[in-house]
């Protein structure tokens, strides 16, 4: 019997699907399971909706009915892990799958085959900008491509953060060689190429031009130059297929540590920064976490600063304009003694830092990122 080429892509794909849960290849890093940044899906029973063999018919029917270009284009998707750009998947929306005794999307049915096997509900997922169906309500046709979507992050409850530390860790430690507490609280008062201060960037008059600039950092030294962002989204990478934005991997550095080098490696594809209508939005798309500090993930009343864990495929919103705006300091001389952090957030690839590590401040981290936003 001769072998149709849509049935080469469909078995293809099917053995690119995400291991299973149970699976000995699964791991945390594959689909973020276990994480304090998990939110509601952590609570969400494991248990197994329906057999292989039924995942495996019900995939199989579906994508039989895909057209031959748009199983390549998905093909394409799955195998660079997102790294390469892919069309969206229009299909109708209308069409609910049955697995075992659950019902699913066509769109949730492809995010759990290929990328998260536990995810259950379309509450934990995050469509991402770059797609058709983004910020659109019930269309005929929508998106299924799971790479143009994300998890999401929940914070609601909130979740118990990867590290709490009080504000006195902030203070600048009485030490020759300690690192002046501007870089330790986000505060920017270091020379940018050409003589002005990074803040002085975003306050020059009638500069509307960027929404932020963001500063790479090893350790304690900025690498390269500060990057002025324009457009809506930004890819922030080491090494991206068809990337396009800021990409680390071509800056130089003279930093000879082995753990920066380890670490520099690991970025990968990195993250994906998005200005959209209700704040700033950051897309883990490294296999390792990320961690984030911002004024605007806290209590606003709390007297601690959080640092949230951000599993790889997972989105955070993390910084809100209106809250940022909203914010009062308190009168407490350990605030008024620091620089204002509000339009600041702090990213770190990999490593963390925190009370429970003997990297107290970010600085300590092999690799980071500070973003600062415009604020008018």
């Amino acid at each position: 019997m001769f072998r149709t080429k849509r049935s080469g892509l469909v078995r293809r794909l099917w053995r690119s699907r995400a291991p299973g849960e149970g699976d000995g290849e699964a791991d945390n890093r594959a689909h973020g399971t276990g994480g304090c940044c998990m939110g509601k899906s952590a609570k969400v029973s494991k248990s197994n909706p329906g057999t292989e063999a039924e995942l495996k018919a019900l995939t199989h029917l579906i994508l039989k009915k895909i057209k031959e270009k748009q199983l390549e284009a998905l093909l394409q998707a799955v195998d660079s892990k997102g790294g390469a750009r892919s069309p969206c998947l229009l299909l109708s929306s209308k069409v609910d799958s049955k697995l075992g005794q659950h019902s699913y999307s066509l769109p949730l049915l492809l995010c759990k085959v290929f990328r998260w096997p536990d995810l259950r509900h379309s509450s934990e997922l995050k469509r991402l900008s770059c797609c058709e169906s983004y910020g659109k309500t019930n269309p005929e046709l929508v998106c299924c491509n799971p790479h143009h979507m994300s998890r999401l992050c929940e914070l609601e409850s909130p979740p118990p953060p990867y590290s709490r530390y009080p504000m006195d860790f902030l203070k600048q430690p009485d030490s020759s060689d300690s690192v002046p507490s501007s870089i330790e609280t986000g505060g920017t008062h270091f020379l940018a190429p050409g003589g002005l201060s990074d803040s002085q960037v975003l306050q020059e008059p009638g500069d509307r031009s960027h929404w932020c600039v963001v500063a790479y950092w090893e350790e304690k030294t900025r690498v390269g130059r500060l990057y002025s962002v324009q457009e809506p989204s930004l890819d922030i990478f080491y090494d991206l297929p068809q990337g396009n934005g800021f990409c680390l991997g071509q800056l130089n550095s003279d930093n000879k540590s082995q753990l920066v080098q380890k670490v520099r490696g690991k970025i990968g594809y990195g993250i994906q920064l998005t200005k959209e209508g209700d704040g700033v939005w950051v897309y883990n798309r490294s296999c390792y976490p990320i961690f984030i500090k911002s004024a605007t993930l806290d209590n606003p009343d709390s007297r601690t600063l959080l640092v949230h864990k951000v599993f790889p495929g997972f989105s955070i919103k993390a910084f809100d304009y209106e809250k940022a705006y909203s914010l009062q300091r308190p009168n407490d001389h350990e605030f008024t003694q620091q620089p204002w952090t509000g339009f600041t957030v702090q990213i770190s690839f990999v490593k963390g830092w925190g009370q429970c590590y003997t990297r107290q401040f970010i600085s300590s981290c092999p690799c980071w990122l500070e973003v600062i936003f415009n604020n008018r």
